[in-house]
């Protein structure tokens, strides 16, 4: 069971990385097997031969006797004494080999990249005073349309990354509040705001106006949420996933029962086909539309049970869609890969701290975590070696919440030590990989629909 405050740190377990790929040189041989010298066996050769063939003349010790003529006959025909020459190849000789090829010396030069550089410190430092320091919730996210929300205690705040521009959207009440999570609508207009009283919001963040509040589902906080078009999926501390349709009046249309405990992480996927669900029971669920069911609630296609601590962290892959990262609390450490299809853990890294958060790069095969104890870090990972690629640290207290920019290369990251902090980690993307195939992102077809 995770703790949504903690206070002890555990101490990370410390590795050396492999390198993957070392370069083989071929052996040179011993300088004594390297003879080119000529070393006949004497036993075997025929001197009354080699004498005739390199003067014309035969031995003068031998008589020209008859039995001497035939022999002499007899040698040219066994021997071809037509030949020219006494010595010949009759294939080409073969090419020495080279210690280094030098094709294959000139292809690693041309092949060889600059690796890319990562800056290790942040690059812009916000204040966020009264972010609230628990595990459970979802207080940042980064909208289609550039503009990044926070809550900051019972306010909701909007940052406008093109030019930096700050607003106030809300004031929770105390009845109501605090605020326990926030997330963008894909259409990067429309956001819903998530209650301590088992409330949503729905807010028009370009007129600063409520558009209506979805009660009556969930018995305590709402800690988790995400869209899939125009379906809000909310997750709360009493369990429960309910799946909201905005448009409607009554707006729960399906409910996904399976946790025992809070309702911490909710990630669909990009085909808005499997919904992935972490709870405090150290839990991860998955759920496929194709099963669900409006007057029942639906079963999980996967409960995966293998992490020993609460299940926040949650990243669908960009580049194959049956492919999910999840990451486990304090008592696991560990971030797990899943092949959503059969179910099965195709590996599994020991992080050596609690993992908060992970951002797949949408360009690059690369993972991003954020940590809390000890060093609370953010780790940049190749994939699928993980190896690790970067360690970025500033921050002071676990690194709970991260947000990725709408390009996908920059990553905004607060925690518990109030501030707010933008990493340039993925860099400026080349050629973008293929992302996953994606289904119509546009969440209100109409916006007089919504109650």
């Amino acid at each position: 069971m995770e703790t949504g405050n903690m206070n002890t740190s555990s101490t990370p377990n410390k590795g050396k990385s492999q390198l993957p790929l070392q370069e083989k040189l071929l052996q040179r041989r011993n300088s004594k097997e390297n003879l080119d010298r000529f070393i006949p066996n004497r036993s075997a050769m025929d001197f009354d031969y080699a004498n005739y063939m390199l003067t014309g003349k035969e031995n003068p010790s031998s008589s020209s006797s008859p039995s001497r003529e035939a022999y002499r006959k007899q040698l040219a025909e066994t021997f071809n004494m037509n030949r020219s020459r006494i010595l010949a190849f009759k294939n080409k000789p073969p090419t020495p080999v080279e210690a280094i090829p030098n094709d294959f010396s000139s292809h690693q030069l041309k092949s060889a990249k600059p690796r890319r550089h990562i800056p290790q410190t942040s690059e812009k430092t916000l204040d966020a005073p009264d972010i609230m320091d628990d595990y459970y919730l979802n207080l940042l996210d980064w909208g289609s349309s550039n503009v990044l929300s926070i809550a900051l205690g019972h306010t909701v705040y909007l940052w406008d990354a093109s030019d930096g521009a700050t607003s106030e959207l809300v004031t929770i009440d105390d009845e109501c509040g605090p605020v326990t999570s926030v997330k963008w609508a894909p259409d990067g207009r429309h956001i819903a705001v998530g209650l301590n009283n088992s409330e949503v919001q729905l807010w028009d963040s370009t007129s600063n106006r409520l558009l209506r509040t979805l009660k009556g589902g969930h018995r305590s906080r709402v800690g988790a949420m995400d869209w899939n078009n125009h379906i809000l999926t909310t997750g709360g501390m009493d369990g429960q996933i309910f799946n909201n349709d905005v448009r409607v009046r009554s707006h729960i249309v399906e409910t996904y029962t399976g946790h025992d405990q809070e309702v911490c992480g909710l990630k669909w996927s990009a085909s808005g086909q499997q919904l992935a669900s972490g709870g405090n029971d150290n839990v991860l669920q998955i759920w496929d539309r194709s099963m669900a069911a409006s007057n029942a609630p639906t079963q999980w296609l996967h409960r995966l049970e293998e992490h020993t601590a609460a299940v926040k962290a949650l990243a669908w892959c960009p580049f194959q869609s049956n492919l999910l990262a999840s990451g486990g609390g304090a008592g696991d450490r560990c971030i797990k890969f899943w092949n959503t299809h059969t179910g099965a853990c195709v590996n599994s890294v020991d992080t050596g701290s609690q993992v908060c958060a992970l951002l797949w790069n949408k360009n690059k095969r690369e993972l991003l975590s954020s940590h809390g104890f000890t060093h609370n870090q953010l780790t940049l990972w190749k994939y699928p070696s993980m190896v690790k690629m970067a360690e970025l640290t500033g921050h002071t207290s676990r690194v709970l919440y991260m947000a990725q920019s709408p390009d996908g290369c920059t990553v905004a990251s607060a925690a518990g030590d109030e501030t707010l902090r933008f990493w340039n980690v993925f860099g400026t993307p080349e050629v973008a990989i293929k992302p996953a195939q994606k289904t119509n992102s546009v969440p209100f077809a109409h916006l007089n629909r919504i109650r």
